[in-house]
């Protein structure tokens, strides 16, 4: 039986710990250590405490930051009080918030490196206090558990105020995916450790996401699109006397920092039973600007796509582009399966992403379905023209493309990657390397079909004749150069040249390989080379019937 003390400076969330730990029939005793006054060596020994559960303080008021003086202090009489298990409850803050992250971050994950992750890096350097301490100093049973947002009536971090505030500075086209988790969900999660004595680091997250926008609209909070760098300059001159959160928070609010609870499942026994919309209500105690049906609560996608936005872009600015800008003409689109999951893969050429939105528009249209295509990050740091999360755009990454597949969804891939896009122009219509084939394994993993798409025409529209290799550019846009691509950069304006997509006889490669095939480099090989030769060929051919780079049509000429 354990006897545990609660070291936590925020009421409810201290309440909520001291009341689960208390109904545990693994515990003999709980109780709640009082404020910080030097030390709790005698608390421990007067009450004969093992088991300490700590909540670090914060810095200071305004800031995401760890005390981490306190926490050396703390852990320092853990290790001498003898402790059997101590869990700390660190902060899912500690990943960064990163255009690089991929969808739900594991605990392997390593953090953001500190220049760009200064908070985070306060988050590891506690936990590397706690493992310098107990983990390796003693043989305690030290569990990490990294929390999401956990928001708290009356709480002074940073978004229990973002959430209670009347107007709040956003960035414009970032809207993050957020988790918000209960007190008590944070408490059940604890509770499991300290019953099941688990060591290690885990998550602690809900199912389900909530927008940014949608959770500040619930909370009856008005956005205020303000640019980052005013946001920088003018939160930098007021966080000095108080008067503003530092800027090192801006990044939680311009990206995604959801983490995998997986783990923590498996491991802990933990279900959370509040998602982040139900957490988000309760934290608002029922001052809520809409209402909601309680059994009709709203579900968001996993990375942001949003189905409002994305029909307000396709029947406002996709298909005047489409039709009238860029005039494409399609053939095969009948090859797209109605059903199912799938690959589409082509070659991103113009530098600009605007061939995989026409895709995104022919499929849409014709098929009725929606293409989830990977992307590079800096269309998330930057991201112009559109918000790409919402128009269901995952970052690249082997676990966002299995998450698409296993939902029997369409999946887009550029097996070229960001290099494909800025080609010279005088090699924009001869395919370049396909990475890992990736793609290809992926089909063969999960037993769906590879329909390949090229266009002609897309390429003319930033046609790119040099490039600029600039330090500081490829930092602020992750782009690998500067392009110079008449018009841009003195216009970002596309040339309106006349454009040609052809959709492939698909490779059903579920029909003749097993999934274990995905493991035999030479078939691997084959199958990408097999692609990549009908591509091209297709490519040679379309372009050789093309009389006119902005007027004319290939495919009523094939027909003659």
């Amino acid at each position: 039986m354990a006897r545990v003390m609660v070291i936590v400076d925020s009421r409810p969330i201290a309440h909520a710990l001291v009341n689960k730990l208390s109904k545990s029939t693994t515990v003999e005793a709980c109780q709640l250590a009082p404020r910080f006054n030097g030390g709790y060596a005698l608390l421990f020994t007067e009450h004969a405490i093992d088991t300490v559960v700590y909540c670090p303080q914060l810095r200071r008021q305004n800031e995401m930051l760890p005390n981490l003086a306190e926490a050396a202090m703390v852990f320092a009489e853990c290790a001498h009080a003898g402790m059997a298990q101590v869990v700390v409850v660190s902060s899912a803050a500690l990943y960064g918030a990163d255009p690089h992250n991929p969808g739900f971050m594991v605990e392997s994950r390593p953090p953001v490196r500190y220049d760009k992750n200064p908070i985070g890096h306060g988050w590891a350097k506690l936990e590397a206090l706690a493992d310098e301490y107990v983990g390796q100093a003693t043989p305690a049973t030290l569990t990490i558990l990294r929390p999401t947002v956990v928001p708290v009536r009356g709480g002074t971090d940073y978004f229990s105020r973002v959430l209670r505030r009347g107007l709040v500075p956003t960035l414009p086209l970032h809207d993050p995916s957020m988790q918000l988790l209960s007190p008590d969900d944070l408490a059940q999660a604890v509770c499991c450790a300290v019953e099941r004595r688990a060591g290690g680091v885990l998550n602690v997250a809900p199912d389900g996401v909530i927008p940014l926008r949608v959770a500040l609209r619930m909370a009856g909070a008005q956005r205020v699109p303000v640019p980052r760098l005013l946001q920088r300059l003018s939160r930098g001159l007021l966080a000095a006397f108080g008067l503003a959160y530092p800027s090192d928070q801006l990044a939680y609010l311009r990206y995604s920092w959801t983490v995998s609870n997986e783990k923590s499942k498996r491991v802990l026994g933990f279900q959370p039973e509040r998602s982040s919309v139900e957490t988000l209500l309760e934290f608002l105690n029922g001052q809520v600007s809409e209402t909601y049906d309680a059994t009709q609560l709203p579900h968001f996608d996993d990375f942001g796509m949003d189905l409002d936005y994305t029909e307000a872009c396709r029947r406002r600015i996709f298909a005047f582009l489409h039709d009238y800008y860029w005039r494409v003409e399609v053939k095969g689109v009948d090859y797209v399966p109605r059903q199912g999951g799938a690959i589409l893969v082509g070659a991103h050429r113009g530098f600009m992403p605007f061939d995989g939105v026409m895709a995104f528009q022919v499929v849409a249209k014709e098929v009725g379905r929606y293409v989830r295509f990977l992307i590079h990050p800096c269309l998330l740091k930057t991201p112009f023209p559109f918000d790409f999360p919402k128009l269901g755009c995952l970052r690249v990454s082997r676990d966002n493309a299995d998450y698409v597949l296993q939902h029997d969804e369409l999946l887009g891939f550029f097996p070229e990657g960001i290099e494909g896009a800025f080609r010279y122009y005088r090699d924009v219509y001869r395919l370049g390397k396909f990475g890992r084939d990736e793609y290809v394994k992926l089909a063969l993993r999960h037993q769906v079909p590879i329909v390949p798409f090229v266009t002609v025409g897309s390429a003319e529209i930033f046609p790119v004749l040099a490039k600029l290799k600039w330090r500081w550019w490829k930092e602020v846009s992750l782009w690998p150069c500067l392009p110079i691509a008449p018009p841009f950069p003195l216009l970002p304006l596309p040339l309106p040249s006349k454009w040609h997509t052809q959709f492939l006889e698909p490779l059903h490669v579920e029909r003749h390989y097993p999934p274990e095939a995905a493991h035999d480099t030479a078939t691997v090989r084959a199958i990408s080379q097999q692609v990549r030769s009908r591509m091209q060929d297709a490519l040679d051919d379309m372009r050789k019937r093309r009389k006119s780079i902005f007027f004319g049509s290939i495919f009523e000429s094939e027909g003659r």
